[in-house]
């Protein structure tokens, strides 16, 4: 834990409003946009790509080509995390069946989760995870809504110390369970990484848990950046504020996404796509410059009145 709380030392140094701060700016102005893991310094795409729902498709060729076109896609613009859960049907299944015929494989960032109560089922569903994947070992193994997580948090750190397993996480969606999941980020500290819900509309995780993940050196993955899609109803039709040029951006998407990952403590936001022209939307959040703080406040208060 040393290395974490020189880590934590150098942060507080830096104001959470600052969000220039060299802790995680990466790169020339028009480059890729990285953020370290606290707990090693590991550098990670800020756009990462989730697959709820969208890789959850049958066992059709088409459907399952798709996917891979996607998959492709975020490799070839520098993607680095995918992101599953055994939660989201045959989505782990698609991705196996995806990651071979990738020319970037190594890029991959394997990120899924631990959805059953009890110690050998899950154990039991991580190692089925591993199979459908493909890979050798998950880079980050995360605790899906907190399920049973005082059970699987012995198991997690057991197989990260024999090297079954890179990063361990805890998760929380839809905006729930926000004092829960403080609670156990104040206590506990083997997690690296803690996923939850944050957004122009759904913004709670301002006021204590992205603070507090910069203050206890955790990496933070944001999970519904668009609201499940819901976002895009409100700016259908309406047109981009000219200035948001300054800050890089093209397309609504990219605005709502540059609004995350601009916050200092945000490591990377994980939005799903089943199409590669929402993909390359996506993806150019991640490249250019961020929003400072007062364009933030800003973007909140354009689209608050839209």
């Amino acid at each position: 834990m040393a290395d974490r709380r020189r880590f934590l030392q150098c942060l507080a140094g830096a104001s959470l409003a600052s969000l220039v701060s060299p802790v995680w700016a990466v790169g020339p102005a028009s480059g890729r946009i990285l953020r370290p893991i606290p707990s090693t310094g590991e550098r990670l795409p800020v756009i990462g790509l989730g697959t709820w729902m969208t890789f959850d498709v049958g066992s059709s060729f088409w459907e399952q080509e798709r996917r891979c076109e996607v998959l492709q896609a975020f490799f070839e613009r520098g993607g680095a995390v995918v992101d599953s859960s055994p939660m989201y049907g045959r989505s782990e299944a698609v991705i196996g069946t995806c990651l071979p015929k990738m020319k970037q494989r190594e890029q991959l960032f394997a990120a899924t989760k631990v959805w059953t109560p009890g110690e050998r089922l899950g154990i039991d569903q991580m190692e089925h995870s591993r199979r459908l994947w493909g890979v050798t070992r998950f880079d980050l193994m995360q605790i899906h809504n907190m399920l049973d997580w005082r059970t699987h948090l012995p198991t997690l750190r057991r197989m990260k110390a024999q090297g079954q397993l890179r990063y361990i996480g805890i998760t929380t969606s839809h905006g729930r369970r926000h004092a829960e999941l403080e609670r156990v980020m104040r206590e506990e500290e083997a997690f690296d990484f803690v996923q939850f819900t944050y957004n122009l509309v759904d913004r709670e995780a301002e006021q204590r848990l992205l603070p507090l993940a910069a203050e206890r050196g955790l990496a933070v993955i944001i999970n519904r950046p668009f609201q499940g899609g819901a976002l895009f109803s409100r700016v259908r039709g309406k047109r981009l504020p000219a200035w948001v040029s300054e800050f890089d951006c093209e397309n609504w998407a990219q605005f709502m996404l540059k609004f995350i990952v601009s916050h200092p403590a945000v490591t990377c936001a994980i939005p799903a796509t089943s199409q590669v022209a929402h993909l390359h939307e996506n993806m150019g959040a991640g490249f250019g410059r961020l929003p400072d703080e007062k364009t933030r406040q800003r973007m909140a208060q354009v689209f608050a009145a839209l």
